[in-house]
């Protein structure tokens, strides 16, 4: 990329057979990365992965393009948040190519999302990062995200997970 291409970053249409190629392309990418698994999608997520998210009225996914090329990708689904009695998103996804980190990519997809959020008026975005993901969590501090804490005395809120 040189420093003059430009960026778009569009909402994925999972019924769009360019857009799934393009969303599952990215996401595999993620996956065999390290801070994704390092291992790749189960031949059924990528079967059926957007056919699913296409049923599902809360998923969004952003994908950052430089000309042609799919280059950055944002999941995420809207929940609710029961104390502020409104909608939220949850970012559950973000996979920047390597050679696109560090220029803006990953600011540029944030602000669209950002601008989702708020027009569905949303009271908050919210993510987890790997504790071992120094540069992610840098990037998201620089973006406005911070760990999850209701009150000092409680601590922070930690992510946990049961596997069904």
């Amino acid at each position: 990329m040189t420093l003059d291409t430009k960026i778009s970053v569009q909402i994925v249409d999972y019924n769009n057979s360019s857009d799934s190629r393009a969303l599952l392309a990215l996401l595999e990418q993620y996956a065999l990365d390290p801070m994704g698994g390092a291992s790749p999608l189960p031949e059924h997520t990528r079967a059926s992965l957007c056919k699913k998210l296409a049923e599902r009225s809360d998923a969004l996914s952003l994908i950052a393009w430089a000309g042609d090329e799919a280059v950055g990708l944002v999941n995420a689904f809207e929940g609710f948040s029961t104390f502020a009695a409104q909608a939220l998103i949850n970012v559950h996804d973000v996979y920047i190519k390597p050679e696109y980190r560090g220029r803006g990519v990953l600011e540029q997809i944030f602000q669209r999302l950002d601008t989702i959020a708020t027009q569905r008026n949303c009271c908050k975005l919210t993510l987890e990062v790997l504790a071992n993901n120094q540069r992610a969590q840098a990037a998201y501090r620089k973006l406005g995200f911070g760990a999850y804490e209701l009150a000092d005395s409680a601590g922070q809120a930690l992510f946990w997970q049961k596997k069904l």
